[in-house]
């Protein structure tokens, strides 16, 4: 059973940096390839336990949820029991409402402390759609609930304030859209009813914007490999250092990005491929995604070569 309540959950959550690990694939010269290598993953978690953060989601977009079985979300998020004692772990859940009601099931069973709700798979939906699809899966837990808006699940302000009022343990808003009017909408609707955490690919790049609208947390993907880096620059967000972030965006960040668009996927792929640079493998990205090409990894092993905290 978790320790954390949904609302002590949510001001955990805001506090701080999340981590979301990448999920580690034998390689494709393994007689199991692309099968999930539970120790090298393990061994990871074990690092990124070594930094302080606010919570670490299991098999999140960063850890290809969209790529693993049900059966399989079960171990990755049972194999993140790896991290310290007190550290909230917070399970994916999505598809259709009724494979997301049973995972939120199962998670809370497993003993995650909370769930982070994909959007539906594949159609489209309307907005009261959307809100019973969210309130049916708060419904069947205990545990909170942040709801992840994008692609075709794109929330409203007004959505999200109605299920907000029907489901106490809604307790979060993760924005993957980067749309800072509707933020601006939720945000003044809402306040300091919900947690908001930013989930852009490559969140930095909003941080500091997006702290001015409450949201005073977000998803680091690069923490996975440079986490030194991922929390001096949260820190320097948080502190309104705005010399400092720019100087980050410019050096790092934003030659980053620049590499990471060159390929639709590639927001994970080249989390992965700075495992591969900073000595910690974690095999291949599962298709449909693609791993760097060997001129892009070398940019990369620059890029992070010449990272100045």
């Amino acid at each position: 059973m978790t320790a954390y309540t949904p609302a002590d959950l949510g001001r955990r959550l805001g506090s701080g940096l999340l981590s979301f690990p990448v999920t580690h694939f034998r390689g494709e010269d393994h007689p199991a390839a692309f099968d999930f290598d539970e120790e090298a993953f393990r061994e990871h978690i074990g690092r990124l336990g070594a930094y302080e953060v606010a919570g670490l989601f299991a098999a999140g977009g960063t850890g290809e949820f969209f790529s693993l079985t049900v059966p399989e979300v079960g171990r990755v998020v049972a194999a993140v029991a790896a991290a310290p004692e007190g550290t909230p772990i917070l399970a994916p859940v999505g598809y259709g409402t009724a494979t997301a009601v049973e995972m939120a099931k199962a998670a809370e069973s497993a003993g995650a402390d909370g769930i982070l709700l994909f959007p539906p798979y594949l159609t489209e939906a309307p907005q009261d759609g959307l809100a019973a699809h969210v309130e049916a899966v708060c419904k069947a837990t205990n545990l909170g609930v942040i709801i992840y808006s994008r692609a075709n699940a794109v929330y409203r302000a007004d959505t999200v304030a109605r299920v907000a009022e029907r489901c106490p343990n809604l307790i979060g808003f993760k924005d993957g859209v980067g749309d800072i009017d509707a933020m601006t909408r939720i945000y003044t609707k809402l306040g300091d009813r919900l947690t908001y955490i930013g989930g852009l690919p490559t969140a930095e790049t909003f941080a500091l914007p997006y702290l001015e609208l409450g949201v005073t947390t977000y998803s680091s993907a690069i923490f996975n490999f440079v986490p030194e880096f991922a929390l001096s620059f949260y820190a320097d967000v948080r502190a309104r250092r705005h010399d400092e972030v720019l100087r980050k965006l410019r050096e790092f960040v934003l030659p980053y990005t620049e590499i990471r668009n060159r390929k639709s996927g590639y927001a994970v792929s080249i989390v992965k491929a700075g495992l591969t640079v900073t000595g910690h493998p974690t095999g291949p990205v599962r298709p449909p995604l693609t791993d760097l090409e060997p001129d892009e990894l070398d940019a990369l092993t620059a890029l992070i070569k010449g990272i100045d905290l």
